[in-house]
């Protein structure tokens, strides 16, 4: 009954809360779609922090959706021990980097005076959320070994049953309970998209790399 609710019923609210929301969200406080950028604060930490952050959880989540699209290519990649090792190892250190960023943008939070100003509770919830997210892709990826392989063959096939409207649990059952925890983590984020700074993504100003080169000229007084 648990993982009834936890694997059919919850990922449904989080997606439905996380569209209608964020809709709503977009309509009313359009100008709440932002990152709420605080490097003018401090910039130092949140280079590097970011920086890290970024980085690592792009690749990490790239692979994902690879996998997600080509579930039989990445099991046939895998069928050649060289070339599991390589995407296992290569994962495995981009959610490193993502651990190590995730880890300094919260030492940022927490030993900031100015920062700590402007954080709000909701803030600490999302960063938790991703030190779990992260800690928890790194333990299955250390311990239930090989996590490109079962992401294959059980998640993805949970997950597209999902998007089909017919899901199917026991796809993920047998797993132990931190590749679940896992998932669910990844559910809630998702969920706390539109109540939450992560609601900037959905706006990144992607059509920057096509648009005209803009000319910038510094507007000083007295300068000629």
């Amino acid at each position: 009954m648990l993982d009834k609710f936890l694997f059919v019923g919850f990922p449904y609210v989080a997606l439905v809360l996380a569209v209608v929301v964020s809709v709503l969200r977009y309509r009313w406080r359009p100008y709440s779609y932002s990152s709420l950028s605080s490097q003018f604060l401090e910039n130092k930490q949140l280079f590097w922090g970011s920086g890290l952050w970024h980085w690592g959880i792009l690749w990490v989540l790239t692979g994902h959706l690879v996998a997600f699209l080509i579930p039989g290519q990445i099991l046939a990649w895998n069928a050649k021990p060289i070339r599991l090792y390589l995407l296992e190892t290569s994962g495995l250190i981009m959610g490193l980097l993502a651990l190590v960023g995730v880890v300094a943008l919260m030492v940022r939070r927490s030993s900031s005076s100015r920062i700590k100003a402007v954080t709000s509770p909701m803030d600490w919830v999302i960063l938790c959320l991703l030190l779990l997210q992260v800690v928890t892709g790194i333990d299955t990826a250390l311990r239930y070994r090989w996590g490109s392989s079962w992401y294959a063959s059980n998640a993805v096939p949970y997950l597209r049953s999902l998007l089909l409207l017919s899901p199917k649990p026991e796809f993920i059952q047998p797993l132990p309970w931190f590749p679940k925890i896992h998932i669910l983590s990844g559910l809630s984020l998702i969920l706390l998209i539109p109540f939450s700074r992560l609601v900037h993504f959905l706006v990144v100003p992607i059509h920057y790399y096509w648009r005209k080169p803009q000319v910038v000229i510094w507007n000083r007084k007295g300068l000629r």
